[in-house]
């Protein structure tokens, strides 16, 4: 990519595009293409091909979808299929139509079977039954997996596929009915030290493994693989390590909270019991992450005290339209 390339930044406002787009513009990206919900719905083929034929992107990061943690996917399910993979099938689709020159598609570590090999290599796709708890969403993204895949088998297409593991960082949602694991328990932590609660509950048992990884490592790695990697082989994106869901609890009370006591309410599900990503392909590519979770998860709280700061403030609410 030139600094001058019309790149287009499908899902610019969430988690990853935000950060994605925080990174193009520190590298000096001067055409990068943005485009709320509200200008365009990216469910809609009609509408994505008009606004490809009328911008005529170059590059394209498709980092656009309805995300959620186990609640929000076992209460959406139709939600999270449809419009995931509606705005895969539009976005790619349009790529192709008007000559996109390179595409990357951000799925999730979601897409590997429930029992995977563990560290997971991108070879256990397809190899046994999903989580069910988030199966809607990753057959979404096995979709697009696919579908990228056989664009470049019939067309030529260079889009490329990468699976993040868990993510975190600013602009996170810290709802606690649709958000993930690690923002829900900032929020947690905070509530209950605002109120002096004495304790935390944790979903589940406290013994699933999981591995994180900060949301600006991730645009890292995306613009590492844009430059970098051509191949038809989707690859996995994470920091290799992981830690279990107790130790993270008590990893965000140490820096949120340190006073509170954990309980855990076993009568909720424990989802996927290990999920960590094998990261040695990316890693032969020269790239690895650099954020330590510690780091990664004090930064996040101080955005979380920022936002939560400006939205108390009255001034804020009116000039920002909350009122």
């Amino acid at each position: 990519m030139q600094k001058e390339s019309r790149i287009f930044l499908a899902g610019h406002g969430g988690l990853v595009g935000s950060a994605i787009l925080r990174r193009l513009n520190e590298e000096g990206f001067t055409n990068v293409l943005t485009a709320r919900r509200d200008q365009l719905d990216l469910r809609d083929q009609a509408a994505v091909n008009y606004w490809f034929k009328a911008n005529r992107p170059e590059y394209v990061f498709l980092v656009a979808g309805t995300v959620g943690g186990i609640l929000a996917n076992s209460t959406r399910p139709a939600e999270f299929l449809y419009d995931n993979m509606m705005i895969h099938g539009t976005v790619v689709h349009a790529s192709h139509l008007y000559g996109v020159d390179k595409l990357l598609y951000l799925g999730s570590s979601c897409i590997y079977p429930r029992a995977a090999k563990q560290p997971i290599p991108e070879e256990e796709l397809l190899s046994g039954p999903l989580e069910p708890t988030n199966e809607a969403y990753a057959l979404a993204k096995i979709a697009g997996i696919k579908l990228c895949q056989a664009y470049r088998r019939q067309y030529g297409s260079n889009f490329i596929a990468a699976m993040p593991t868990n993510l975190y960082g600013p602009n996170d949602n810290f709802d606690l009915s649709s958000s993930h694991v690690l923002p829900a328990m900032i929020r947690k932590f905070h509530e209950a030290k605002v109120s002096g609660s004495p304790f935390v509950e944790i979903w589940g048992t406290g013994s699933p493994m999981r591995e994180f990884l900060h949301v600006d490592d991730l645009a890292d790695a995306c613009l590492f693989l844009m430059t970098h990697y051509d191949d038809e082989q989707f690859i996995n994106v994470g920091v290799g390590q992981d830690l279990s869901i107790r130790a993270l609890a008590e990893l965000v009370r140490d820096i949120v909270y340190p006073d509170a006591d954990l309980v855990f309410d076993r009568s909720k599900p424990d989802g996927t019991p290990r999920k960590v990503l094998d990261v040695s392909r990316l890693e032969a590519l020269g790239w690895r992450a650099r954020i330590p979770l510690r780091d990664g998860i004090q930064a996040t709280y101080a955005w979380f005290l920022e936002r939560e700061s400006k939205e108390a403030d009255p001034r804020v609410a009116v000039a920002t339209g909350l009122s």
